[in-house]
């Protein structure tokens, strides 16, 4: 119903039984809205009729008391009990609820009656926008009289029981801002209420002109009238397209009414002048759903509350807790029932994207868009677009690690590892427990390692840095793609009102602003004599300030860095402790990998010595992950907390420093294990005879036998599976899942005594009890992390990219299942791009380069196996390998109590340990040798040597696959010359019908068929007469009149 202030009114009051009803019948008007406190005012209208309005606010009560002149109109038609059963309409069954806000109902007001004293705490009511309730039978003078159009009701009702009251400031901020709702043009509808206490819905509902009007303010772009085909191919790739479209039919989804032609809709941004160009079909259908809500939402946070408090938008009453929930309704329930074309929105979704078992069709994206806007569009095609790229990385991958599985039996250096024949005496691994062992014994170590660390690695590690540059090349033209279809070229950023804390701190500054002005001018007040009078000087001082601030401009209102210094100093004070904490983290887990392994290497039993390694690492990987995990979800709240620290002005700054904020931790938390293994394991262990200690008793680890790329792909394919498995999957299926549970067990009792009213839920009760939306951000981070893992460290571990397929295509379906199922309908809001992940993106490409160039030279043993065999090697084989790469070391250099005491294998004399160093009997015994340097040379110059090749061939494929695609170029070039037709035929058909309009009473045609200002009859007749009168001027013809008043017919399409 839409409300406004009348200037008469007359009321007649009539009485019932248990519960007052007061009926007030209203004058009739033209207009459909309401001024911002008509329905304050209300309460001098209950004083009017002699009670007493008691609030916990007695000064703004008296104030709304004052001026409660108002008179209410309905002018929607009578409440009809007809209910459509989906809970998607107001109760006529006609208007369709845009948005709901909810609130905790409860005694917000107390009344008292003087004529019944029974009644002590009464409660208003207003039932409005066409809600009419059923008239009682036994009310009034008239028990049988039927409600009208035009009357609305304010129900008294007891509000026993000894529920907390509710703050009377709660109960008029909401009054005040459904009125300047309905002083914006929404219609609101709210349920009569029968209790004290409860949740209360208000349904809104926006009409077709303040649909028309916001639509023009937004400039949302949509069809007219005009289609044109798009560009057609040529006859050998039109065969080749009509035969991928065939190959691709099984992988469709099966979605109604979804337009694949040659043809499309010019669209054009809306405007109310030129209704008669666009495809208005119907008035209910022509915007959808969500861009209803988004219209609606639009209006609900730029209005705002002045007199009871001062905020702006809805946003910031929901962080007051004047409301509980704001959201759009879903379209109906999810399950599909009937003829499938006569399915929903959300039942589509259902059943073509949000099951399991459509794992293997595409997405339906554009249905995806429509349903829950451009945003959350754009993240499930950056998705889908990820996930398919996938693909060839994995079949790569999986050659990769084929080849590896193929040669393992013929690769020279595990060979001779395994081979006891060679007799390799190693020293041992711990001080005075552990004896001396045979190499032979690592034998499986290096047939595991020599499967992800061989020749092919190098060409995987290159592949996998192009294919980084080709996913974001390929994602911009397709983000271009998906901008040119979505009608998104050319969209201008959304004006951002303030956030809620921003408002809060802003105001407290301005009230200590104003309490030192008053301090000042307290301070500065001329002092007077005795006898009254203003010294000479100090009326000079006065005057000469006051001249002063009437000059200086007025500053503007807003936080400085000064106000956020605290905020910033905590950030990073608090950023570099979560370092701290995640090194700390990793430090403790090598405490106990190197405490475990002493530990282990004392015992007794064979076997337990026997797998130390294996038992050691496994653990350990496991006790990182479960760190990982835990530490995760605290910096998640931590980065939230920080943000807010910072005082973010609107919501895009706040998301954008959370996300720094939040990657920056997470990065640290997830990525700080495998940094440790793959560039410090082993490096700072020293050598026998100089070991470097952790306490004084334990010896720094050392890498294995076969190396640390072995371990290194251990460590990243736990922790990858891990967090895929356990954070990405159960927490996403459980926690949910859990919250609801909790919610429902918290509700059960509201819901038994809403099952005794044996009134089925509607579509709002449905969707409050859903998990509200709290933005993509957790599921960005977690794709991110994910791709950190298949670029970053893919040099290790080739099936990286595999395992992250698996992932994804569950966590697609997952994701969908998520957002039609279990979340509330989030507000359809436009986006360009995905923002600032691109560029994470981006960076993330660009370090993997460095980090695998690394990875190939300093961690596995690709470059020292080049340079023996094309520097070192006799035969120009790897013949020899192992013992080149093995150092002696003698016994007798121990020192005292290191040595084994117990050897099992007799006298030894000297062992060996894997390092280039000089041998005991050489002149500089221990030193590092010559093939160190040429090792090392060989390293730096490969890493130099990578990272500037495949920077140079990600430059020339960026260069190669131009950003925008040519079709699109012209498409676009080819709908403004379109829309420029469209516009100019208008305008000639505007002046055809002007100048047929002057052709009716000109005695003479008009001069010139272009002629934009025709001669003025009435001058003409003044010449022919030879009057001597004023001339009299003629009118220039106004096209904008012109189309306003052509407006007026097709307003009723």
């Amino acid at each position: 119903m839409a409300l406004r202030r009348s200037s008469s009114s007359t009321w007649t009051e009539s009485r019932g039984t248990g519960r007052g009803l007061i009926r007030v019948a209203t004058a009739l008007s033209e207009s459909s809205s309401i001024h911002s406190d008509a329905l304050y005012h209300l309460t001098r209208d209950v004083s009017v009729m002699g009670l007493d309005p008691l609030t916990s606010s007695i000064h703004k009560e008296q104030v709304w008391n004052e001026e409660a002149q108002s008179l209410l109109k309905v002018v929607s038609p009578a409440w009809s009990p007809k209910d459509n059963g989906e809970g998607l309409h107001f109760s006529d069954g006609r208007r369709k609820v845009d948005y709901v806000l909810v609130f905790h109902q409860r005694r917000h007001i107390s009344v008292r009656s003087h004529a019944s004293t029974s009644v002590s705490h009464d409660r208003l009511s207003i039932v409005s926008n066409g809600n009419f309730p059923p008239s009682l039978g036994s009310e009034g003078k008239g028990g049988g009289e039927s409600v009208s159009i035009g009357e609305v009701f304010m129900e008294l009702d007891s509000g026993g029981g000894n529920e907390a009251a509710e703050p009377a400031d709660m109960h008029l901020i909401r009054q005040e801002f459904e009125a300047n709702l309905l002083e914006a043009g929404l219609e609101i509808e709210r349920d009569r209420e029968v209790k004290a206490h409860g949740l209360s819905f208000t349904r809104l509902h926006a009409p077709w002109p303040v649909l028309c009007r916001e639509a023009e303010f937004l400039k949302i772009k949509v069809p007219t009238k005009t289609r044109y085909e798009l560009k057609e191919e040529g006859a050998f790739s039109s065969s080749v397209s009509s035969l991928w479209r065939k190959l691709k039919q099984p992988f469709q989804p099966k979605v109604p009414h979804q337009d694949h032609g040659a043809t499309k809709f010019l669209t054009h941004c809306f405007s109310r002048d030129k209704l008669h160009l666009y495809n208005i079909t119907s008035k209910e259908t022509f915007f959808d759903n969500a861009t209803r809500g988004r219209i609606v939402y639009e209006i609900l946070r730029r209005t705002i509350c002045a007199r009871s408090c001062q905020t702006i938008g809805v946003t910031t009453l929901i962080a007051k807790g004047v409301y509980d929930a704001a959201f759009p309704l879903h379209d109906g329930d999810y399950n599909a029932s009937g003829h499938p074309e006569e399915r929903n929105d959300r039942q589509v979704l259902h059943e073509e994207w949000a099951r399991y078992s459509a794992f293997y069709k595409y997405q339906p994206i554009d249905l995806v868009r429509k349903y829950f806007g451009e945003k959350i569009g754009l993240y499930f095609a950056w998705l889908g677009v990820y996930t398919q790229l996938l693909v060839p990385a994995s079949i790569v991958g999986i050659i990769v690690f084929g080849y590896g599985v193929a040669t393992v039996d013929t690769n020279i250096p595990s060979l001779e590892m395994c081979d006891e024949r060679f007799n390799f005496t190693m020293c041992p691994l711990c001080d005075g427990a552990c004896d001396f062992w045979q190499l032979s014994t690592a034998c499986g170590t290096a047939r595991a390692s020599h499967l992800f660390d061989n020749p092919a690695t190098v060409f995987f590690a290159i592949f996998m840095s192009l294919w980084a540059v080709l996913f974001l090349e390929h994602w911009k033209r397709r983000q271009i793609s998906l901008s040119f279809s979505w009608d998104l070229t050319g969209i201008e950023e959304d004006e951002e009102h303030p956030r809620p804390k921003y408002e809060t701190v802003l105001l407290q500054k301005r009230q200590r602003k104003q309490q030192k002005k008053k301090k000042k001018k307290k301070k500065n007040q001329p002092v007077k004599q005795e006898d009254g009078t203003v010294t000479e000087k100090d009326r000079w001082r006065r005057q000469l300030l006051s001249a002063v601030a009437a000059g200086r401009p007025a500053a503007i209102d807003k936080l400085t860095w000064k106000d956020r210094l605290t905020g910033y100093c905590i950030n990073v004070s608090s950023i570099l402790f979560m370092f701290g904490l995640t090194f700390s983290a990793v430090f403790g887990v090598i405490v106990y990998r190197i405490t475990v392994s002493a530990l282990m290497a004392m015992s007794p039993d064979p076997e337990t010595k026997s797998n130390v390694r294996v038992t050691v690492t496994a653990t350990a990987v496991i006790i990182n992950l479960v760190v990982i995990l835990i530490l995760d979800e605290i910096y998640g709240a931590v980065a939230v907390w920080l943000t807010e620290l910072e005082i973010p002005k609107t919501e895009t700054n706040f998301e954008e420093r959370l996300v720094l904020k939040a990657f920056l931790l997470k990065f640290m938390n997830a990525y700080a294990p495998i940094f440790y293994v793959a560039f410090f394991k082993g490096r700072f262990a020293g050598r026998p005879g100089r070991y470097v200690y952790v306490f004084n008793d334990y010896r720094m680890e050392e890498c294995a036998p076969g190396g640390c790329l072995i371990e290194l792909c251990i460590q990243l394919s736990i922790i990858m599976l891990g967090k895929q498995l356990i954070q990405n999957n159960i927490f996403e299926i459980g926690i949910p899942k859990l919250k609801k549970l909790v919610r429902t067990l918290k509700d059960k009792g509201g819901a038994e005594k809403e099952a005794e009213e044996e009134r089925p839920p509607q579509q709002w009760n449905l969707d409050y009890a859903l998990a509200p939306f709290e933005g993509l951000t957790p599921e960005y981070m977690e794709m991110i992390i994910q791709f950190g893992f298949v670029s970053l460290f893919v040099a290790s571990f080739p099936l990286a990219p595999l395992f992250a397929l698996l992932n994804n295509v569950i966590e697609i379906r997952l994701d969908a299942k998520k957002f039609v199922t279990e979340l509330r309908r989030p507000v359809a809001a436009r986006a360009k791009d995905i923002g600032i992940w691109y560029n994470i993106l981006s960076g993330m490409g660009k370090f993997s380069v460095i980090i695998n160039a690394f990875v190939i030279s300093f961690t596995s043993d690709f470059i020292p196996r080049l340079v023996y065999q094309y520097m070192y090697s006799h035969t120009g084989t790897m013949h020899g390998f192992i013992d080149h790469t093995l150092s002696y070391f003698n016994v007798s250099n121990f020192k005292p109590g290191t040595a084994p005491h117990n050897s099992h294998h007799g006298d030894v004399t000297v062992c060996r340990y894997k390092d280039y160093r000089e041998p005991p009997w050489s002149a500089d015994a221990y030193q590092f040798s010559k093939q160190y340097w040429c090792v090392l040379a060989a390293r730096l110059a490969f890493v130099i040597l990578f990272q500037n090749l495949v920077m140079f061939l990600s430059l020339l494929v960026a260069w190669v696959i131009p950003d925008i695609p040519k079709t699109i170029v012209e498409q676009l070039k080819r709908e403004k010359k379109l829309l420029v037709d469209v516009f100019l035929r208008e305008e000639k058909d505007k002046f055809h019908l002007i100048q047929s309009l002057f052709a009716k009473d000109a005695p003479f045609p008009l001069p010139g068929r272009y002629s934009t200002l025709p001669q003025c009859p009435t001058q003409s007749l003044a010449g022919d007469s030879g009057a001597g009168g004023p001339r009299a001027r003629c009118r220039a013809a106004s096209f904008g009149s012109s189309s306003r008043n052509e407006n007026s017919r097709h307003t009723a399409v």
